[in-house]
């Protein structure tokens, strides 16, 4: 029997993605995210308005998708409540959200310099997508205030293990990504770490996670 619950996230499940960006005086910018999907060399992107990701991709027009493993869940749950907007807006500041100008630092994470654009790689991502911004798309609607980016991929650098050799594919039982399912963190089918993200939505959720 089905039900009409009313759903208010419709985060069924999507990899998370490390969006690195340059702020307005060159330093670098990272923000965690899981409303994006790709479709050959190309990937769309939903971001909020009030970020600074947001700023910066409209600035920039390029940027990297770092995509994390599941094993790198505490490194990104800890700045899932950070921004790098020194005025942090009113809603994010109910949410619990701060201003953080190094996420780098605060997750523990590498800045490695890109071939193709100014935004720097995270080291520790297996897998890292320089990106330029083919468009920008305003979310339509008065209660959302969201766009949608469009980005073609220029480079992919992949971990070698996750590649099966002598292809150019990803070997999907290498590759664990991390996943964002309602708010959650997920890897492996498994909830792996509680989250800042989950409390700061009032998400009505009880998970005891998987030790690993």
């Amino acid at each position: 029997m089905h039900v009409v619950p009313g759903i208010k996230v419709l985060y069924f499940g999507t990899p998370v993605a490390l969006i690195s960006s340059r702020n307005p005086n060159g330093t670098a910018n990272l923000a965690p995210m899981s409303s994006a999907w790709w479709l050959g060399q190309f990937a769309m992107l939903g971001l909020g308005n009030s970020g600074q990701t947001t700023a910066n991709l409209l600035r920039e027009r390029e940027c990297v998708l770092n995509l994390p493993s599941s094993a790198m869940v505490d490194a990104v749950d800890r700045i899932a409540l950070t921004t790098g907007r020194a005025d942090v807006p009113e809603g994010k500041v109910r949410q619990g959200y701060r201003y953080e100008p190094d996420k780098f630092g605060v997750a523990g994470l590498t800045q490695q310099a890109s071939k193709l654009v100014r935004a720097p790689r995270v080291a520790e991502c297996p897998v890292q997508l320089e990106c330029r911004v083919v468009a920008a798309h305003p979310f339509a609607g008065a209660s959302v205030q969201a766009t949608a980016f469009q980005v073609e991929v220029l480079r992919a650098h992949v971990e070698k293990e996750l590649v099966i050799p002598g292809t150019s594919y990803v070997d999907p039982l290498r590759w664990d990504p991390l996943i964002m399912k309602f708010c959650e963190f997920f890897g492996g089918g498994s909830n792996v770490h509680p989250s800042r993200l989950a409390e700061g939505w009032d998400m009505p959720h009880q998970l005891q996670p998987t030790s690993r």
